[in-house]
């Protein structure tokens, strides 16, 4: 269609594209993230099309690929709507029996079925999945409604009505008065009110302002940001260019990690889309406002989500971090004004706009506002990305949406904020979700990062996977953060070896300190909560693995024994057939030793053994 002229034009579009969509019509939504990628979601979406040419039914029934659903471990999940059939870990053999059982004869198939590991509940709606019930999906619902290349899809539930609304009826100071009232902040860690850092922007002199949506998303098992921008690229240009005219900006970049190809893919498309409808370039929706936005793809490197060093990456430099004695939004992008927010920041924005700043403000606690995505992973049953309400505790993440620790397991820890957050113990699982109260205790909301740990964690070896996680991120620019990060691990090291000895731990906190008060930017200054927060909450693991030369956990290789319970060995001889090195020695039907020094713990004979014969020293 031809370049929208104007708000009411837009409305128009809108008014007919809801008109044409019949509520009752069959629609089949397939989750086409890159998590049901890898289950091969692309094949089952041209099954099911197939299939539908093949049994007459093509005419009948639409076949929408969506962005993510957010319950990752069970896809390829698809949604048969309106009935909110939820079928989940779909394979394109599948297709035919979907086509024939549910959509020509009405029937469900039980099979296809998520089975609740709680209750053993079988359920059929997507409503009535736990995962779901427990969540506040305001940001990531639309998701699972659209087909991210479609601008109409988007416009059809409402897209860029927060936009028409702002070049309508808004100046900019209104604009940035609203997003100060919500008491919004930044999702990308700092939690930093994005009304004033969008206030601070519009009142520094400069020639030029830029805007920048922070995509760089860098932390171990996170993907909040990835599945936004596939899932729903509108939402966030929508933003940025709120964000734009409220700060005076004409041009914006959103810089996005090279290892995210979909949500680059679909981030295009959806540039191309807004330009030739109007609603990015020169004057959008006839209101005399332009702006556009490029596309900048980083490294890979972690510290470039960092301000200025992500800035630096744009302007073709090493992503290096610099001293913050100006604010960028005084001097960033190429010494002008610029405003930085991350995806699901600028993913809010439209939604305040249409809802009101006083909607927003009551959804959270006092300090903490909205609601926040999570990328719930580890030894949990129900891994994915979550959206809840600030405020939620950390037992109802973990266990009303989480479904509880996986294998019958005991609850030990949980890590929120990425690689520097910290590691929560049992005792706090009824501490709230937000920035004060998780920062109060050691740890940070970060960018949404939430790793679970069972019984069968070593604590001290998490602190060290961490620590040289930040080491290999680090720029290496400043002396506190390169040693200091270099010698923490090498002493997180040798106590995981046996080696440790009478001192380490103050030893730790010493460069835990030095890391916090004189690293140059904040992949330093926060490195050290893995380790604090290990220490503070799991001491005895400390000592256990310096003093007594044991790891309580059984993890790490250099503080384990095997040995083998002679009242439980059947002689079965399934470990003596698994050993490499031939360790193990026994007569069928009699009970099997290992000799330690052949030993190399790798830990299959424990695998294997069906008795738990195989016992950890």
């Amino acid at each position: 269609m031809s370049k929208i002229r104007n708000p009411a034009e837009l409305e128009e579009l809108r008014e007919q594209l809801q008109s044409e969509r019949d509520p009752e019509k069959l629609v089949i939504t397939i989750c086409n993230g890159t998590g049901c990628h890898a289950y091969n979601c692309e094949r089952v979406i041209e099954a099911i099309k197939s299939e539908l040419v093949a049994q007459k039914q093509d005419g009948n029934v639409e076949v929408r690929a969506t962005g993510c659903h957010g319950f990752c471990e069970r896809g390829p999940i698809v949604v048969i709507n309106p009935a909110g059939i939820f079928y989940q870990r779909v394979a394109p053999d599948d297709a035919a029996e979907i086509v024939s059982e549910t959509i020509t004869n009405h029937n469900v198939i039980d099979r296809l079925l998520y089975v609740d590991p709680a209750t053993d509940e079988t359920i059929t709606n997507e409503n009535d999945v736990n995962f779901y019930k427990a969540q506040t999906r305001l940001v990531f619902g639309d998701n699972v409604r659209i087909d991210p290349a479609s601008i109409l899809d988007y416009i059809a539930i409402g897209g860029y009505s927060a936009l028409a609304k702002v070049l309508q009826t808004m100046n900019p100071d209104e604009v940035i008065d609203e997003i100060k009232a919500s008491d919004l902040r930044g999702r990308g860690g700092a939690g930093f009110s994005t009304g004033r850092k969008w206030e601070a922007c519009r009142d520094s002199e400069g020639e030029t302002k830029y805007v920048i949506c922070n995509a760089d998303e860098g932390d171990p098992g996170a993907y909040m940001d990835r599945s936004l921008l596939e899932g729903n690229p509108h939402s966030i240009l929508e933003g940025m260019i709120i964000g734009a005219f409220a700060v005076g900006s004409h041009e914006g970049y959103v810089y996005v990690r090279h290892e995210y190809p979909l949500a680059v893919k679909n981030l295009e498309i959806a540039i191309k889309q807004a330009e030739k409808h109007g609603l990015l370039g020169e004057e959008i929706l006839g209101s005399g406002f332009d702006f556009d936005v490029k596309i900048s793809r980083g490294g890979g490197a972690f510290v470039c989500g960092e301000s200025t060093a992500l800035m630096a990456s744009i302007e073709g430099k090493p992503g290096d971090p610099s001293p913050k004695y100006i604010h960028t939004t005084e001097k960033g992008l190429w010494d002008m004004p610029t405003n930085l927010n991350n995806v699901e920041t600028w993913a809010n924005v439209p939604l305040i706009i249409n809802n009101g700043s006083g909607w927003y403000s009551e959804i959270g606690t006092e300090s903490s506002k909205g609601t926040k995505i999570f990328s719930l992973v580890g030894k949990i049953n129900n891994t994915g990305l979550v959206e809840v309400p600030m405020g939620i505790t950390l037992r109802e993440v973990i266990y009303d949406i989480g479904g509880g620790i996986s294998g019958g397991k005991k609850f030990k820890a949980v890590q929120t904020g990425g690689p520097s957050g910290g590691c929560i113990p049992e005792s706090l699982l009824d501490l709230p979700v937000d920035y004060e109260s998780l920062s109060e205790h050691g740890s940070m909301m970060g960018s949404g990062g939430m790793i679970v740990m069972d019984e069968d964690t070593c604590m001290v070896d998490m602190a060290r996977y961490f620590i040289d996680f930040l080491e290999g991120e680090s720029c290496g620019k400043c002396v506190p953060c390169r040693e200091g990060l270099c010698r923490m691990g090498e002493v997180l090291g040798r106590i995981c070896e046996g080696r440790g000895r009478e001192g380490d731990i103050e030893l730790l906190e010493d460069l835990c300190e030095l890391l916090t008060d004189a690293s140059l930017c904040g992949l330093g200054t926060s490195a050290a909560n893995p380790v604090l927060t290990t220490i503070a909450y799991f001491r005895d693991e400390y000592i256990a693995h310096i003093k007594e030369k044991r790891c309580p956990a059984g993890v790490c290789k250099s503080l384990i024994h095997y040995i083998i319970d002679e009242a439980a060995c059947t002689g079965c001889g399934a470990c003596l057939k698994a050993c490499p090195e031939g360790a193990i020695t026994g007569d069928a039907k009699q009970v099997h030793t290992i000799n330690a020094g052949k030993c190399i713990k790798c830990g299959i004979c424990y695998d294997v053994c069906k008795f738990d014969a195989v016992r950890k020293e």
